[in-house]
């Protein structure tokens, strides 16, 4: 590459999936299910009565998938294991053909070109371990890293970017603090002892694979920034709470040995006493750190606001997507800075980027979706600025690469950089995607301009 390209030479362009959202099939070839699969199937849980039993059926069509990354020209991908699909209980018997998928996609991928980036645990917890306890037993850390070694030792050899868990804040705070996610509790005594064994299920991988693997392991969270709607002592002090809750919560632990202070005060008489033995086995920094950016905070304080007394202020005036979350590019290079300046220099990669904005349920003709393509312009810029003051970004992954299953909202939200007929499984980019591969054709210096 020319030595203009705003990018580095080794940068990864890439987009993100996740098993449940796109793979369907969740109990094929001897898998087992997950709490995804019984919490979809659970009346009321999920928009539509969505489910991902067939979703983008990627079980089946990985190979046209790939294909159409390479089209695109993307050099990385990152995707998460069904943890059920490869252990059907989570513990015991390997099941060979769910393994065998994983091994067939990765060798997809290599083929043309394509770095993996594996996911090993994107909220799909088997539900023969929810009935163990889940993430409130304290065996959970032992169960994910016995997982973990399975795909070491079957992949190792071909995966390069290891990724632990993705966006623990967000298991933690929707499936057992709101109950609006799987595993579906609503308890906020719950809640603390979950983040806690999450943690400790990071430290626990992370500490197995470097006894034996040869490559890199990280961790993805969802970070995003927060600005006080005022400078009064009530909106500061509520803008600190949410800081600690969203962005220090799963970062503090581990790489600085401790939970944020402000805490103890959200939870009041639910956080733990834990001690410092507690604290210490989670301080296991990673070899490179993912974040996942989609909006900013504007905070003001407000008692009625369950726990942190600290509300969302909306901004009229500013472009917001489909879910109402508003679009701000400068957030993503304030948070990129942010993370460089707490938690010191280490590699970075943004994990999961992009907007749902309406398209057609059919494609008829190509597919025009001008938001999503500014939106992308937008926050390519911002991480762009945020590598010229330093940053050690390493690559980017759009969100999503197809539209999926999104969670609680079903298929309605696109994400996709691929319009996915849902009817048909018929496959059409973008005009998002075209641009996408402009810039990657270019290395940022086509339809960047800087």
């Amino acid at each position: 590459m020319p030595d203009s390209s705003p990018f580095p030479t080794n940068f990864l362009w890439g987009a993100a999936t996740s098993a449940y959202q796109i793979e369907g099939s969740p109990l094929a070839d001897g898998a087992g299910p997950s709490i995804w699969h019984e919490f979809a199937h659970t009346p009321s849980r999920v928009r539509n009565g969505d489910t991902g039993d067939v979703a983008c059926d990627h079980y089946h069509r990985y190979r046209d998938d790939v294909a159409l990354m390479a089209e695109l020209g993307l050099n990385a991908y990152r995707f998460s294991v069904s943890w059920s699909r490869v252990l059907p209980t989570g513990r015991g018997p390997l099941n060979p053909r769910g393994l065998d998928f994983y091994q067939r996609l990765v060798d997809a991928l290599l083929e043309r070109g394509i770095e993996p980036m594996l996911t090993l645990y994107h909220w799909d917890l088997p539900a023969a371990l929810d009935r163990l306890g889940g993430w409130l037993n304290p065996d959970s850390a032992h169960w994910f890293a016995d997982y973990a070694q399975v795909l070491f030792r079957a992949l190792d050899d071909r995966v390069k970017l290891w990724v632990t868990l993705n966006e623990p804040w967000v298991v933690v705070d929707g499936g057992y603090l709101h109950g609006v996610l799987a595993p579906g509790q609503r308890n906020p005594y719950a809640a603390p002892l979950a983040a806690h064994q999450l943690l400790r299920a990071h430290a626990a991988a992370t500490q197995c694979y470097r006894a034996e693997g040869r490559h890199q392991i990280g961790l993805v969270v969802n970070l995003e920034p927060k600005y006080p709607a005022t400078e009064t002592v009530a909106d500061l002090d509520a803008t600190m709470r949410a800081d600690a809750y969203w962005n220090r919560y799963y970062l503090d632990p581990v790489f600085l040995g401790g939970y944020p202070p402000e805490l103890a005060d959200i939870f009041g008489p639910a956080w733990p006493d834990f001690t410092a033995d507690d604290l210490d086995a989670l301080r296991q920094p990673p070899d490179f750190l993912g974040i996942n950016y989609y909006s900013r905070q504007v905070v003001r304080h407000d008692p009625s606001d369950w726990p942190l007394a600290a509300a969302r202020v909306r901004q009229p005036r500013n472009t917001h997507t489909t879910l109402d979350w508003e679009v701000y590019p400068q957030g993503l290079t304030d948070i990129l800075e942010w993370v460089a300046s707490r938690y010191g220099p280490l590699p970075l990669y943004i994990t999961e980027n992009g907007a749902a904005f309406y398209d057609p349920p059919q494609a008829e003709g190509p597919i025009a979706d001008p938001l999503r393509q500014r939106y992308l312009h937008d926050h390519l810029r911002a991480a762009l600025a945020a590598l010229r003051q330093g940053v050690d970004l390493r690559g980017y992954f759009a969100w999503s690469l197809l539209d999926n299953f999104e969670w609680g909202h079903g298929f309605t939200p696109r994400f996709g950089l691929i319009h996915v007929d849902y009817a048909t499984q018929q496959r059409t980019c973008k005009a998002s995607a075209r641009f996408y591969a402009e810039v990657i054709r270019s290395h940022g210096s086509h339809l960047i301009d800087v």
